[in-house]
């Protein structure tokens, strides 16, 4: 049994995925509560394809990917935001006009680059064998803010997400936090990119939360069990991939995606079969 769990450890390569794997897991997983009762899941998958077109640019210019990642990521959360503001659009309608346009023209640049079909399935599935130790330094620090920021507003983000009419009462600023849960949200998206990639982005942020609120309706304890399911998941997958020869990103996703359908199935006074019986 200890061979098994240590032998993938002798490579760098694989030391680094799974840091960046339980960073990814526990980040996504803390600020994908908010996602998941603010009913945010179209946005978050709309905001991790909108991307596209930034880290297609950097990759052109030879820049960090994790540089046109974020640019994009922030532009488009305060484009979406101001275009839902204002009352022209139904938040729905403008997000979708936003992904759909912006993802274009990330495919479009992608095709006109070369190598088309070996990139797109590189920024689509993530590359969590290829975490260089630059990668991870900027997953850290860029994870570490948002789990900041998080906790510094936490009291705020609670208030808005269960109960609007009395955040505008308290008058607190809810256009500012709004704003802000947007920006956290692509700022994670930008964390996310390597390890699991456009594609499976919105996996991260959604099975571990749903999973965990079926277990505990507590949104500190939500947090808590989502962040164990990311973080088990990352490692997991991880493993499932050296030693299955599987591609990464999708066996971590795989992994939540198994553990929530069992808390779906078994989950104490609220799983499927449970309440049958």
């Amino acid at each position: 049994m200890m061979t098994w769990l240590l032998e993938p450890l002798q490579f760098s390569f694989i030391v680094r995925a799974l840091i960046a794997a339980v960073i990814v897991g526990i980040v996504c997983s803390v600020l994908g509560t908010y996602v998941v009762l603010r009913g945010m899941a179209f946005f978050g998958d709309a905001l991790a394809h909108t991307i596209l077109p930034g880290v297609v640019i950097a990759f052109l210019l030879g820049w960090p990917l994790a540089v046109g990642a974020l640019i994009f990521g922030v532009l488009t959360a305060l484009g979406i935001g101001v275009l839902t503001d204002r009352g022209s659009l139904k938040e729905d309608t403008a997000i979708g006009v936003v992904f759909a346009g912006l993802f274009a023209l990330g495919v479009a640049l992608l095709s006109a680059s070369g190598n088309y079909t070996l990139d797109l399935a590189h920024f689509l599935f993530g590359n969590l064998l290829g975490v260089t130790a630059g990668d991870l330094w900027v997953t850290a620090v860029l994870g570490a803010i948002v789990l900041l920021a998080v906790f510094l507003f936490y009291k705020e983000f609670l208030v808005v997400s269960f109960d609007a009419v009395l955040a505008v009462t308290l008058r607190l600023p809810t256009t500012f936090l709004r704003y802000l849960l947007l920006i956290l949200i692509a700022v994670t998206i930008v964390v996310s990119l390597q390890v699991v990639g456009i594609a499976l982005m919105l996996a991260m942020f959604v099975t571990p939360a749903a999973a965990a609120s079926l277990l505990t309706r507590r949104l500190p304890t939500m947090m808590g069990v989502a962040a164990l399911i990311g973080a088990f998941s990352g490692v997991a997958g991880l493993y499932a991939s050296y030693y299955m020869n599987i591609a990464s990103g999708p066996a971590v996703v795989l992994v939540a995606t198994f553990i929530f359908l069992i808390v779906f199935l078994f989950a104490p006074g609220r799983g499927v079969l449970l309440r049958s019986a």
